[in-house]
């Protein structure tokens, strides 16, 4: 079970629509653990995190409108930040300067996320999936959607597929290397906000407006579970390390903790006074940390 263990107040000027987790360096090292938020208020901050306590210590700016989605490499050492201005940057969370600016335009860039071996940056839009080098910041390759918008993407865990979820309530999964669909999911009748493979890369986690969670088995069409619960839209979904359990969080203003086995709620959290935009395990699964449109950031502990 989770308990409250401490939370950062008003850390951004606006809503923090997003949160990354660096995977704390060498050795796991939590000195070196860094959460990532990215916020309404064009900025993307770095804060070191030492016994559960928050040091702010970077503020990175150069975003001209709101900051959608942030990632952190499997490294630890670089953060990504994608915008409503169609803009990809790359910051180095050690010295704290902007290493990449990437124009992922015409369209907004909503959605970010880095390769499980941290050479690929993905981002999607109308109706392409895009991945670009995370050391040049060239287009690397683009998958073909043919479909609208896309709000959220994952990398499998191991590399060799990338899923998508639409404005439309679909998801699709793709083989990286040939670029074709392998699996075309219909789960939802309203936006999918957040998709999230297992760490055995077995299960597939979807969230949407429609209120509801879903579980898949990647290679099959329909899912195994529909989870109720959340009384409005479903904004993130997220496994723990193990695989044993996942973390949901959704615009009526709370968390919830589900065990993946029995497919129930085990926990509800009511810490926030907006909805909760994201929320994220750390590396060992010990500490969960939520984000919210109240511009504040919790961290729990897992018993």
């Amino acid at each position: 079970m989770l308990k409250v263990l401490s939370r950062e107040e008003q850390a951004h000027d606006g809503p923090i629509w997003s949160l990354g987790i660096s995977k704390g360096g060498e050795n796991n090292n939590t000195d070196n653990t860094f959460i990532v938020t990215g916020s309404v208020d064009d900025t993307v901050k770095a804060w070191q995190w030492v016994d559960d306590t928050l040091t702010l210590k970077y503020i990175f700016e150069g975003h001209a409108l709101g900051v959608m989605s942030v990632d952190v490499n499997h490294a630890g050492n670089i953060a990504a930040s994608a915008s409503l201005d169609s803009h990809i940057r790359l910051w180095d969370l050690i010295s704290g300067v902007q290493v990449q600016s990437i124009d992922a335009g015409p369209v907004d860039s909503w959605t970010i996320c880095f390769s499980p071996d941290d050479k690929l940056i993905a981002t999607g839009c109308n109706s392409k999936v895009n991945m670009y080098s995370s050391d040049t910041g060239k287009l690397q390759t683009s998958i073909d959607t043919s479909g609208k918008f896309t709000l959220t993407l994952g990398f499998s865990p191991d590399g060799k597929t990338i899923a998508t979820g639409a404005i439309d309530g679909m998801i699709q999964i793709f083989d990286i290397e040939t670029k074709m669909v392998i699996n075309t999911l219909e789960p939802h009748a309203m936006p999918v906000r957040s998709i999230a493979f297992s760490p055995d890369g077995k299960y597939l986690a979807s969230a949407s407006d429609d209120y509801h969670i879903k579980i898949f088995e990647v290679d099959k069409a329909d899912p195994i579970s529909t989870l109720s619960g959340h009384g409005s839209w479903v904004l993130n979904v997220t496994f723990s390390p193990d695989g044993k359990h996942f973390a949901s969080s959704s615009s009526d203003k709370t968390v919830k903790i589900w065990e993946l086995g029995n497919k129930e709620a085990l926990q509800t959290f009511r810490e926030h006074k907006d909805q909760v935009s994201c929320c994220r395990y750390n590396s060992d699964g010990s500490r969960l940390v939520s984000v919210s449109d109240d511009h504040n950031i919790v961290i729990y502990s897992v018993e």
